[in-house]
């Protein structure tokens, strides 16, 4: 059953819309940078994945097919029929299931820092027992953050490092565990050559999250794609390089 995500509207409301998906462990406050630039020319809607922010918690297992259902039940709550979709990790995967199986619904996808196929599968289901074993993201925090932004960058800008952190300290860990799920059995590589909505590829060369031959094989795979790469960065690209990717998404959303 699909959840009632919480969200924040920016913006005309007869604008082009733009719905933001956050990345693992983190908010829909990350794409705080962009916000007031988007919402000049964009309806810019950001929202917190289940078991994040303030979103609800419900009981896992999660698959992304859930956080898909959620995005478009709120959708469909704010009567919005098409929209462009837009993630970071985990928000691009939910962008991309929903790409592949409610094309109807979307304009043009923004896919950043994201992958379709993150294995092995094993390194999620140990995140995922070490977090609900300890009963806090606490147990992950450092090894998590520490590929979230470049070394330079996090040495020179260290209270975005410490807002970002704190953003993972505050997700639930029993929703934090279930996406970690979601992840360890997504497998959407086949799902590609079906979407058919104009795809921007947003890679970060210094990802180790999610390396940029994850990018380089979305766009491959999905026929109306193009890549971008920003550079210095690492899996928080947006973050570290914001404007830029501001640029590159009213671009391509506008069409």
């Amino acid at each position: 059953m699909p959840e009632a995500l919480h969200h924040e509207s920016a913006g005309a409301e007869d604008a082009p819309v733009l719905l933001l998906g956050c990345s693992l462990g983190t908010a829909l406050a990350m794409w705080e940078p962009q916000v007031a630039p988007l919402a000049q020319r964009l309806r810019v809607i950001r929202y917190d994945h289940r078991g994040h922010g303030a979103s609800p918690v419900p009981p896992g297992p999660y698959e992304i097919e859930d956080l898909g259902r959620d995005v478009l039940a709120l959708m469909d709550r704010l009567g919005i029929e098409r929209a462009s979709l837009g993630g970071v990790s985990l928000g691009g995967m939910v962008a991309m299931w929903l790409g592949a199986n409610a094309p109807e619904r979307v304009e043009r996808l923004v896919l950043c820092c994201t992958s379709a196929h993150m294995p092995p599968a094993s390194a999620w289901a140990d995140r995922a027992a070490a977090v609900r074993a300890a009963g806090t993201t606490a147990v992950v925090a450092d090894a998590v953050v520490e590929r979230w932004l470049t070394p330079e960058f996090a040495r020179e800008h260290p209270d975005t490092q410490a807002w970002l952190r704190a953003m993972l300290l505050a997700t639930d860990p029993g929703g934090y565990a279930a996406s970690c799920g979601a992840i360890e059995r997504m497998d959407l590589r086949a799902a590609l050559p079906a979407i058919a909505a104009p795809t921007l590829v947003v890679s970060a060369d210094g990802d180790r999250a999610a390396p940029p031959e994850h990018q380089r094989a979305l766009a491959a795979a999905i026929p109306s794609a193009r890549l971008e790469t920003i550079s210095p960065a690492a899996h928080i690209g947006t973050v570290e390089r914001a404007g830029e990717v501001c640029g590159l998404i009213l671009e391509h959303v506008l069409g």
